[in-house]
């Protein structure tokens, strides 16, 4: 007859986030989003559709803001990315906390600086 036993898993705390992260569903979401790697090509295909009044524009900066943080996870000051963008500051830090709302970008609470999730693959969390 089998015995009941208690097993204990030990997680890391990145192993934590991915798990929340899977969770809450937007890894498929971020997995989406990592063609918009090429600040450049982005803004090639953006700026020129800011001038077409029939889209939202809000959306097509908002896009931008994203493209601005690297995929590598690098971090960013909001302040710099609205001078490179040629947005306020407010209006670029309102796109980053949506951004960081739906789980595509993430703040460091001490250096209060953005930076996109870098995602790991599965192999890269070995679970103790």
């Amino acid at each position: 007859m089998g015995m009941n036993r208690d097993v204990t898993i030990t997680l890391t705390a990145e192993q934590i986030a991915r798990v929340v992260l899977e969770a809450s569903g937007t890894a498929a979401v971020t997995g989406l989003l990592t063609e918009l790697d090429d600040l450049q090509g982005v803004q090639d295909v953006v700026l020129p559709l800011l001038e077409d009044v029939r889209l939202s524009h809000s959306t097509l900066r908002a896009l931008l803001v994203l493209a601005a943080f690297p995929i590598d996870g690098t971090e960013r000051e909001i302040t710099h990315v609205a001078k490179e963008l040629r947005l306020s500051a407010s209006t670029t830090h309102r796109y980053a906390t949506t951004w960081v709302a739906v789980g595509l970008l993430e703040q460091n609470q001490l250096s209060r600086r953005y930076r996109r999730p870098v995602r790991a693959t599965r192999d890269a969390l070995p679970i103790r």
